[in-house]
């Protein structure tokens, strides 16, 4: 569905059903580099098994209107304002990567407004290599390569996502190629990555966080390692369910993504 949030067009999944905004919501927020199809299977089981759905495309990325926003703390404020365009009252927020750092500051900027808190694939602080950084700005499509090689633990997930034979290093690939192609005055990849980067407040915003959290974590994850979450784990008084898996998760362990999706709403 298409919405007007801070004045510009917005896209939103709704998992294959109309919106109903009286029944339990969640919002999908993706990561760095991606749009609102990481979400794809989790977006559909939720909206046909009683939940209302929405996977962002965050500004700047997919089919939403840019720019891109500068910083984590723009970026939650957008996420509560497509909440007041969708008539939505109340929301699960769920992130991955960046996006659970978007989700994180969303919870704690309106408390009363999280029912709960799943961060995916996340750590804090969620700092960027200079190395990769300086080859974002100069050649970004190497810097893709790089990403997305560290981002899977294996060569050939199996089953693979969105179905066995997919080549999950080919599709990851791409869509972060489509992303930088299609932010045409933006270096997406460099605004990302320093979007993340940037971002140093997730202690305070944990602090005002009231909802119950869950972290669910690759066991494997070189962009965003599994050690590095203690802090934010114990500030969050988080619970932590641990995947056989790298960074990208919906795709390496999709199944056991959304069981542990499910463990964390129930």
């Amino acid at each position: 569905m298409e919405l007007t949030v801070q004045g510009r067009r917005a896209y939103a999944y709704t998992g294959g059903k109309p919106l109903d905004a009286t029944l339990p919501c969640i919002v999908f927020l993706h990561g760095a580099m991606s749009d609102h199809s990481v979400w794809t299977l989790l977006a559909r089981w939720f909206a046909h098994h009683g939940h209302a759905v929405l996977a962002v495309d965050q500004p700047g990325h997919g089919r939403s209107e840019g720019p891109p926003l500068e910083s984590v703390e723009a970026l939650a404020g957008w996420a509560l304002a497509l909440l007041d365009s969708a008539g939505v009252a109340q929301a699960a927020w769920v992130g991955h990567s960046m996006g659970s750092m978007i989700a994180l500051e969303a919870a704690a900027r309106e408390p009363a407004r999280a029912t709960q808190l799943v961060m995916i694939g996340t750590t804090w602080p969620m700092k960027v290599s200079d190395a990769l950084l300086t080859t974002a700005r100069e050649n970004p499509k190497r810097a893709i390569d790089m990403v997305n090689a560290l981002s899977q633990s294996s060569l050939a997930s199996k089953p693979s996502y969105p179905g066995p034979g997919m080549w999950i290093h080919g599709s990851s690939r791409a869509l972060m190629r489509r992303m930088q192609a299609g932010c045409v005055d933006t270096n997406l990849f460099d605004h990302d990555f320093s979007v993340c980067d940037r971002y140093l407040a997730a202690l305070e915003a944990a602090a005002r966080v009231t909802c119950p959290v869950t972290l669910i974590l690759g066991e494997r994850d070189q962009m965003t390692p599994a050690k590095g979450t203690a802090t934010l784990a114990t500030a969050l008084n988080a619970r932590t369910i641990s995947l056989a898996s790298g960074h990208n998760l919906m795709a390496e362990v999709p199944d056991a993504v959304l069981k542990a999706l499910h463990t964390a709403l129930a």
